[in-house]
């Protein structure tokens, strides 16, 4: 088999072949980095190469894990391994030459798994924007369209992942940050339940539970397979995901059962729609009608209601920017200044130290409210909500320009292109970008499927019937050259 078959595998296809003897874990390594080498300076997703070590461990004894040899990156973000650069999208931890002290409980769980991390990648500083464009590294381009985004903050990984170079890559989502990659480039991205991937040690619940960690991939098998391996509470945590009913690994293929599914196309913050991404979930609602399911349009004027969803969603996300500049100083011996990071950031520790643990609580006790309203609609009968992923197409690079008077105008369209996403960090539900479907121009369009709380298993079984119904796997990125 070539590099080129290899790299477009799933991780459980190359895990397969290296159980069977035909490819061994240093085969698939050398595919991975031929790859990078030859896409990379396109797209700028990888920015830590780890390629020695990742041939060192590829030639030696790997654990027994699922995807044994399969290689992998890890986002610059979230997740470590002892020893590899963490950066964080920082130019000041990129001067200081920041190292993980020790693993993360994901980034073991990651490594057991069997996996061979080649290198780290992109994402904008302290992960705060839906695009990947850090003063510190540059901007990563979508391997559908070099000009534009490939969304945020997990950007990287998922160009990595698109562009053929890894199967699977981490990521992490506190506001849509596994889902808009994945639905900007054309991947399967699963955000999992809160507490159902456990932060541990670095964190406890990042902004009281708003960010969880996974993957992106190109499969929903492998998503299935990866959940199941590294799901589960560390000890300590403050609290636990209730554990599934049985293996992940066994949903795909599995009958969902005849459900009624709830779509909506009217922005959750009061913004705009794409028209052509509206059109593009209602295509998916007829789908899935046609596969046995019942479409439901209910008014969720969540806009229009006694909750703020995006100022209350900043009010935390700013205590969580604060937070992180205050580690950051204790890490560089030294206090930040407007000068050490991009105007957005600053922005945000401005008003995350300005506001005070009240308003801080009270954020946290709105949201409490809307995920009970929400769950109410499980209770009344829904049994899924369904959204375009992104309000938009990716736009083009530059659009979250953080430059001019205000910085705080780079948030104001990430509350419009994320409006369908935050709102399920907010409740703690576990939601899944799935590509099924592309605009006139070819640039993936992400649906997003969002299940009660703790049903991962319901989100694929219903995302591997579509998977069959309307496969992705033969889709290429059309701004790259795969052979």
């Amino acid at each position: 088999m070539s590099d080129t078959e290899l790299t477009r595998l799933d991780a459980t296809a190359q895990a397969e072949l290296v159980a069977t003897g035909e490819a061994s874990p240093s085969e698939l390594v050398e595919a991975a980095i031929g790859r990078a080498d030859a896409v990379n300076p396109q797209i700028n997703a990888i920015i830590h190469p780890l390629y020695d070590e990742a041939r060192e461990k590829a030639s030696g004894d790997l654990p027994d894990g699922p995807f044994r040899g399969v290689p992998f990156l890890f986002k610059d973000l979230g997740a470590v391994l002892a020893g590899h650069p963490l950066h964080t999208g920082s130019r000041v931890l990129k001067e200081f030459g920041l190292t993980a002290p020790f693993d993360s409980a994901l980034g073991r769980r990651f490594a057991d798994a069997g996996l061979v991390t080649i290198g780290k990648t992109n994402t904008p500083e302290w992960g705060i924007l839906p695009t990947t464009e850090p003063v510190a590294y540059g901007a990563t381009r979508n391997p559908w369209d070099l000009d534009r985004s490939p969304g945020g903050s997990s950007g990287g990984s998922a160009a990595a992942v698109a562009a053929g170079i890894v199967p699977v890559a981490h990521a992490n989502d506190g506001g849509g940050s596994i889902r808009i990659p994945a639905g900007s480039n054309g991947l399967v991205g699963l955000k999992p339940s809160r507490a159902r991937v456990s932060l541990a040690p670095y964190a406890g619940d990042t902004m009281s539970g708003l960010a969880v960690e996974f993957a992106v991939t190109r499969s929903v098998r492998d998503t299935a397979r990866l959940l199941e391996w590294v799901q589960g509470s560390e000890p300590g945590d403050p609290y636990a995901a209730i554990p599934p009913a049985r293996p992940y690994s066994e949903e795909p293929g599995s009958d969902p059962g005849n459900l009624k599914i709830a779509l909506l196309t009217e922005s959750l913050t009061g913004d705009g729609i794409d028209p052509e991404v509206a059109e593009a979930a209602r295509r998916s609602a007829a789908d899935l009608e046609a596969l046995g399911h019942e479409i439901l349009e209910p008014d969720l004027s969540v806009a229009d209601g006694p909750i703020d969803l995006y100022q209350t969603f900043i009010t935390r996300w700013a205590a969580g920017v604060a937070e992180t500049a205050a580690t950051i100083e204790v890490v560089i011996g030294r206090k930040l200044t407007a000068d050490d990071v991009e105007p957005l950031t600053w922005k945000l520790v401005e008003r995350g130290r300005r506001e005070s643990g009240a308003d801080y609580l009270f954020a946290v006790t709105q949201h409490q409210a809307l995920s009970r309203m929400v769950a109410a609609m499980y209770e009344g009968g829904i049994d899924l909500i369904m959204t375009p992923t992104l309000a938009d197409l990716p736009p083009p690079l530059g659009t979250y320009d953080d430059s001019g008077p205000d910085p705080m105008t780079a948030m104001d369209y990430a509350r419009r292109i994320a409006t369908f996403t935050g709102i399920f960090n907010a409740t703690g539900q576990p939601a899944i970008s799935l590509p099924l479907q592309q605009s006139a121009g070819g640039l993936p369009i992400g649906i997003q499927l969002a299940a009660p709380i703790w049903r991962e298993d319901l989100l694929i079984r219903i995302a591997s019937q579509l998977e069959q119904a309307h496969p992705w796997a033969g889709r290429r990125p059309a701004a790259i050259t795969i052979d």
